[in-house]
């Protein structure tokens, strides 16, 4: 069974591989920009579970056979993305400064018409920032392509106070592979449901 990371996202391919499966990443084609603009700061999760289910609807159309896994990850509140900038990672941070938020990560298995999905919800506890220790995290750790504009698996875990992971099958689970952008945890049990061995 072929598998497929319908993603060019260097960290969902680290942790994917992580799991010893062999397995292709393929771009998904799809408009997020788009979809972005049909939801607003309440509906965070359905945004992150319909641009799951929409990177791995677009890659199986061109890769009919195969079972793939689409993923994406949103910042509640604002629903924060990506930054892309340094001036826009530190008005991020800025806004997250002090606060509780939100870190969603949806995944959509694809297989044979049919979806597996997962959400992961993780409650983050940001410190007060002074506006030279933004703009040090920016430029030790420069998030650009991370959502909420940190990394929690490198200098990133130095902004918080608290981490919450949400339940996962009735458990409190803390899952950081969900943090990182791929929940590995609900990952591995959606892959043992379609059929893959893992170990």
């Amino acid at each position: 069974m072929q598998l497929i990371l319908a993603s060019t996202s260097v960290y969902r391919r680290e942790l994917l591989a992580r799991l010893g499966l062999v397995f292709e990443c393929v771009p998904p084609r799809v408009d997020e920009s788009a979809i972005h603009a049909l939801f607003d700061a309440a509906s965070a999760r359905e945004l992150a579970e319909h641009l799951a289910l929409a990177k791995a609807v677009a890659v199986s159309r061109t890769h009919g056979d195969a079972t793939v896994l689409g993923s994406d990850q949103v910042c509640d509140g604002q629903i924060l993305g990506k930054p892309g900038t340094p001036e826009r990672a530190a008005e991020q941070l800025a806004l997250l400064s002090g606060r509780q938020h939100q870190l969603i990560t949806a995944v959509c298995l694809w297989q044979d018409g049919g979806t597996l999905r997962h959400t992961d919800i993780t409650t983050l506890t940001m410190r007060e920032l002074s506006t030279d220790e933004i703009a040090r995290y920016v430029a030790s750790d420069s998030p650009l392509d991370c959502a909420g504009s940190y990394k929690l698996e490198s200098l990133g875990i130095s902004l918080f106070e608290g981490i919450q992971s949400s339940l996962f099958e009735g458990i409190q689970s803390a899952d950081h592979t969900a943090i990182q952008g791929l929940p590995l945890l609900a990952v591995c049990q959606l892959l043992r449901q379609a059929g893959y061995t893992i170990p």
